[in-house]
Parts: C-alpha cells; sequence; structure tokens
C-alpha cells in the first residue's frame, strides 16, 4: 500500500503517538502490533503473540525489546515505557520517523547517528522478524546496540506478574537462544545473528496499559528479562533477531524480509483498481484471512476476536471476492457449512478450542447472502450446486420447521427467533442477566435477509433443474414479502419499525431497516426505499458510518467509553459502526438510481476512510466510534466488517462510476 508516514512532530508528541497503532499479522491468527513509538498501551500488544492453536490459542510471548543504543560508552535508551506516575525510559524523544512501508519502520536520530529498526510477521508460522541497521555521516569509534528481551508467556487476554514458578534458565547455541519458562506452555526461540548473549534473570515490574486502564480491565504487568543481546556496530551495521513459537527459524532475516515484500507485492498485484486507497484496503483485507485446519476462516478483530460466523459472512465479499481471492472465499464457505448444526452457522468459534456457540439468527442468513455473492463473482456453480447447496436446503428445512432459542418460520412467512435472556441478532450486547438491546420477536434485518435467503434458493433451485424446490422457495418469498411491509412500516416516522413482537411493535430508528434496501433481493417499493434511506441518513449517518440508535432517543448513549458496563451499554444504543457505511451506500445508490450527485456523495463519505486509514489508523479501521463528535475510535483497532464492507462500497462506487 502506498506509504503511511509521520514525522517527528507526531512521534514526540507522546499523547498522540500512544493513539497510534500498527498491526503485523501471520496468517494463523497471530500477530504483532505496538504504538507507533514502541510503547505498549494495551496487554494486547507484543512483538510475538503466537496461535498455538491457529487460529486461536493465542499467547503473549515476546512483549518486547528494550534498546540501548550506546556511543563511545554514552547510553541512549530507545524504548518508552508507563509505568505509574511515571514514563521511563523516553526514548519517543529520539524518533525522527515512523513509517508503515510496506511493514512498521521506525527511525531515531542519535548524535548524527540514524538507526533504523523494522517489525515484520513471516506468513504461516509464528514468528515476528526485528531488524537494525545503523546510518551515520561518519563512523563512530565505538557503536553497540544491546536489546532485552521482555517476555510474558501468558494467555492475551491476561496479564503477567512476578511468580517463583518461572524458569529463567537459557539453552544457547551459535544459531539461537531457548527460553522455556513455563513447562506447559510453547518455547520461544530467538536467533540473535551473531550477538554475544550475556543471562541476565530479571523482573520488570508495573508496566501500565494506559488503554487497559480506561476500559476498566487489569492494567499493571510484571515481564521477565532473561538475557541482553549484544550487537557489535562497528564490525556490522546490521542487526537483526528472529523469534519464533516452538522451533528455531533457520532462514536469515534478509530472506524472510525479501519473501514477506515480495508476498505483499502480489497482494497488491491483485488490487482490482490500482489506486492507494484501495490498495490500503486491500493489504488491510489480507491481515483478517487466516487458516483454521486445511479451511480458510476470518478473523474477526484485532486483538481479541477469533473468527466468528456473522462478521465472516458479512465481510466475505469485500475481503475475499472483491479481492479476487475466490479460492479463499470457497475454502471459508465450506469450513463453516462443515459446522453448520440444525440449521444454524456457528456464532464464534471460542479461543480455547471449544464446541463452536450456536447462538445467533442472522450468521446463518448472511451466508446464503456469502454464497450468492461467490456465484455473481466467479459464475462456479458447480461448487454451490455440489458443495453447498445441501447445506443451504437443510437449514430452509429446519427453519420452517424450528430450531434452537425458537428460531422459526413463523404462520405469516416471516421469522420470529428468541428467548429470554438470550442475544441472537448482532446487537447483542448484554451484561450480566441484562439484555442491553432486547429484540425477541421479529427483527427487521432479520426478515430482510430472510427474504433474500429465499430468492438465492429460489434462483439456484432454478438453474439446478430442482422445478419443485424452485416453486417452494419462491411460494415462501412471496409470502413473506406480502407478510413483511403491513407488519413493519411505521407511517407515522415514514421507516420501519425496528422489531416487532405480538402485538407491540419498536420504533426505535435504528441501522438494522436499511438490509430491506441493500440487500440484493429486496423487500420494499421504490418511495418506501427512499423514505427509509433519507431517514436512516437525517437520524444516523455520521462521518464514520451509522449510529446505532436516533441521537434524539431517551436510551441513546454518544460516548464508548469506561469500564465493561458503561461500554456494553453503549454498544448498540448510539455507538457508530463502520461497517454499516457499506450498505448504507449501497442502499444510497440503489434508490438515488446512481446518478452522478449520488456518486459524488457517496465518495465524499467513503474518502474519509481513506484519511482516517492513512492518519490515526496506520492502515487500518476499527470496529466502532463514538456517536458523538468528535467521533473517537473505540473497540479493536482493526475490524474485518469494516474493511470488508468499506472496500466492497468502493468497488461498488468505481463500477458505478465506469
Amino acid at each position: 500500500m502506498g506509504t503511511i508516514r509521520f514525522d517527528e512532530t507526531v512521534c514526540r508528541d507522546l499523547a498522540v503517538a500512544a493513539r497510534r497503532e500498527w498491526l503485523e499479522t501471520n496468517g494463523l491468527g497471530g500477530f504483532a502490533s505496538s504504538t507507533i513509538i514502541g510503547m505498549n498501551t494495551r496487554r494486547y500488544h507484543g512483538l510475538l503473540v503466537a496461535a498455538t492453536r491457529p487460529p486461536v490459542g493465542r499467547v503473549v510471548m515476546l512483549s518486547k525489546l528494550e534498546e540501548t543504543l550506546v556511543i563511545e560508552g554514552r547510553r541512549y535508551e530507545l524504548g518508552v515505557n508507563s509505568y505509574p506516575g511515571v514514563m521511563h525510559p523516553r526514548g519517543d524523544q529520539y524518533v525522527k520517523e515512523f513509517r508503515r512501508d510496506p511493514f512498521p519502520v521506525f527511525v531515531y536520530g542519535v548524535e548524527g547517528v540514524e538507526i533504523e529498526k523494522s517489525v515484520f510477521m513471516v506468513q504461516g508460522a509464528n514468528t515476528t522478524v526485528i531488524q537494525y541497521s545503523l546510518r551515520a555521516a561518519a563512523a563512530p569509534a565505538a557503536c553497540r546496540l544491546e536489546l532485552r528481551p521482555l517476555i510474558a508467556f501468558r494467555d492475551y487476554h491476561a496479564t503477567a506478574h512476578e511468580n517463583g514458578a518461572l524458569d529463567g534458565r537459557l539453552e544457547v547455541t551459535p544459531e539461537w537462544v531457548k527460553l522455556a519458562p513455563y513447562h506447559d506452555q510453547t518455547p520461544l526461540y530467538l536467533a540473535p545473528s551473531g550477538a554475544e548473549v550475556r543471562q541476565t534473570g530479571e523482573w520488570y515490574r508495573n508496566f501500565e496499559y494506559e488503554v487497559e486502564s480506561e476500559r476498566g480491565l487489569d492494567h499493571l504487568e510484571d515481564l521477565f528479562q532473561p538475557c541482553v543481546l549484544t550487537f557489535d556496530l562497528n564490525s556490522s551495521v546490521t542487526a537483526a533477531v528472529v523469534a519464533s513459537a516452538g522451533q528455531a527459524e533457520t532462514r536469515a532475516a534478509n530472506e524472510l524480509r525479501s519473501a514477506e515484500i515480495a508476498r505483499r507485492e502480489g497482494i497488491h498485484a491483485a488490487s482490482p483498481v490500482k489506486e492507494p486507497f484501495v490498495e490500503r484496503l486491500v493489504e488491510a483485507a489480507d491481515q483478517f484471512i487466516v487458516r483454521r485446519g486445511e479451511q480458510s476462516t476470518v478473523i474477526a478483530g484485532y486483538h481479541w476476536f477469533s473468527d466468528w460466523g456473522r462478521d465472516t459472512m458479512i465481510a466475505l465479499p469485500g475481503l475475499a471476492l472483491a479481492t479476487g481471492r475466490y479460492d479463499d472465499a470457497r475454502s471459508i464457505l465450506l469450513a463453516f457449512a462443515a459446522h453448520a448444526d440444525r440449521g444454524m452457522l456457528p456464532n464464534r468459534f471460542p479461543d480455547a478450542g471449544e464446541t463452536p456457540e450456536y447462538n445467533t439468527v442472522d450468521a446463518t442468513f448472511w451466508f446464503f447472502e456469502a454464497v450468492r455473492a461467490l456465484a455473481a463473482a466467479t459464475r462456479d456453480y458447480e461448487f454451490v450446486r455440489d458443495k453447498l447447496y445441501g447445506v443451504l436446503a437443510d437449514i430452509i428445512a429446519w427453519h420452517e420447521r424450528g430450531t434452537r432459542y425458537g428460531i422459526r418460520m413463523d404462520g405469516d412467512g416471516l421469522v420470529t427467533a428468541g428467548e429470554a435472556g438470550v442475544q441472537l441478532t448482532w446487537m447483542d450486547a448484554k451484561v450480566g442477566g441484562w439484555v442491553v438491546t432486547p429484540r425477541e420477536g421479529k427483527a427487521v434485518e432479520i426478515q430482510a435477509l430472510w427474504y433474500n435467503a429465499l430468492r438465492v434458493m429460489e434462483n439456484l433451485a432454478l438453474r439446478f433443474g430442482r422445478g419443485g424446490d424452485s416453486d417452494h422457495y419462491r411460494a415462501m418469498a412471496a409470502r413473506a414479502r406480502a407478510s413483511f411491509e403491513p407488519l413493519f412500516w411505521n407511517d407515522g416516522a415514514g421507516c420501519l419499525y425496528d422489531v416487532v413482537n405480538g402485538d407491540a411493535r419498536d420504533a426505535s430508528i435504528r441501522p438494522n431497516q436499511i438490509f430491506a434496501v441493500s440487500l440484493f433481493h429486496k423487500l420494499l417499493p421504490v418511495e418506501k426505499a427512499k423514505a427509509v434511506v433519507a431517514t436512516v441518513e437525517r437520524e444516523l449517518l455520521t462521518p464514520y458510518g451509522l449510529r446505532t440508535l436516533a441521537h434524539g432517543d431517551p436510551h441513546y448513549r454518544g460516548r464508548f467509553e469506561g469500564g465493561p458496563l458503561s461500554r456494553d451499554s453503549a454498544y448498540h444504543q448510539g455507538t457508530v459502526w463502520p461497517w454499516l457505511m457499506g450498505p448504507f451506500i449501497s442502499a444510497y445508490l440503489e434508490v438515488h438510481g446512481g446518478t452522478r450527485e449520488a456518486r459524488q456523495q457517496a465518495g465524499e463519505w467513503i474518502a474519509v476512510f481513506d484519511r482516517y486509514m492513512q492518519n490515526e489508523g496506520v492502515g487500518q479501521i476499527p470496529e466502532v466510534f463514538d456517536g458523538d463528535a468528535p467521533q473517537r475510535a473505540g473497540g479493536c483497532m482493526a475490524q474485518a466488517w469494516s474493511v470488508g464492507e468499506i472496500l466492497r462500497a468502493a468497488l461498488q462506487l468505481r463500477t458505478a462510476q465506469m
């Protein structure tokens, strides 16, 4: 992607730099991440967060390297750490530049000497490579680099604390250093390319993670420093450490670097549009597609999500189809189809690898739209017929007779779902026994997705010579459409009710109604579709997506902040979700006939994300923003459906302009 660069005015402004995070991934669910000055502000930050049971089982192994540049005996600490009441050291004052080109690069300036550090992960391996190169107008008489690894060896949701169980012994060979601090943990290998290795064994206590403190979570950590790695920069102006989980990486750092650069060049070459914004989105999309066994899947968000069914199906058209990764798309669909159970797709695969959770009504219907989009993009109907059609038909049959949590087709042909205390739609926040956004009954987007799924099946059955099936699905779709508008149209507000449950009508203005207009098979006549889009634009649209509840609603929460209770109570009560900008733009273009004025307006909306990615986002799009201005980013710093839907909408807009 085009280079993203921050100069020293940004890097040396601690408050600003600490809010800009970079992310590297390895295609297995593992990652490396920190801020642009190398100060860890989250418990999820680390140079090697390994996926020990890909794509889950994530363990923070190597938290960071404390770096000291020694010039003729004078010591300069390049790191930045926050401790209670103090920042130490202040290596941010030596940072001249951070850039992503194509991976994170830090440039430090000390006494006329520049040292450049780069960080990248090896695709398909739990391996991170950290490289340093020295540049100086005149070589100093004596110059060395000291690196002190700080290790955590804990689940990425936790924090480490000083303990007597840690085994600080090292196994040292000429090629690598092995650390196995706990007998039940995967060992860490460090290959320090010719460095002098000196064992130490010290605890660094009370690292403070600012973002975790803001989130009301455990934010203090102790890290263990097992050794010092010293590089003589007079004999070689380069230094490197290859950090690997489980086994030593034997390839040289430069070889690994060349392979990763070539891989990323291939990603750029496959970009459907050769312009920087789209290429940035394509590279961002690559970070979410990972392996689950022999198949592909999608990490819903970094740093803390695993692969979720709903997020995967919504994101798939943008992440895999728009980028031409058709084999990955097929593999993802097969992976989730293999786990279909009682007509439902898993909501998520837990971190610890337990049985998938089947507590979603909408993920299953998004599966149909993902299959339709795959067939439209590839024309590979043979794959759909042979591998997926039977699963799709079984899903419809289960919904006709009823499945878990009261999910079933009602007598009017629409789908009802829900039991007390269970959240089944994407608005699923729950605190203890408190359901924050209760949507039991017939939720508006579920009807839109159900109707779309029935029309998809009608067309597939007809194509596959199953006339009887096609007639059946056509009749079901017609009944659902006939029932929908009289039940859901709120004439007084000029839009759709959010949920209908018996005689109760929820008139909350929420973004869920947009799917009745944005999906491929639509439920509303033109004039009412226009009214829905106008209402959503007026009440919910912000520069970064749609609010989840109208600003004037008494239950509206404009800030996504504070501890878990505060954040969960705002999650779908006003918080802005960028992924909703995708369906909104699709619906907006639809009702305005794709006119030049409509395309221009949509282009202005989408351009906001380009600016964000080049600045605060450092190449990614987050999970949420505040509902109130100024909209601050929150939640995960990188979210799959945010990227997928913005990419899909950006390409739809460019296609409409041709």
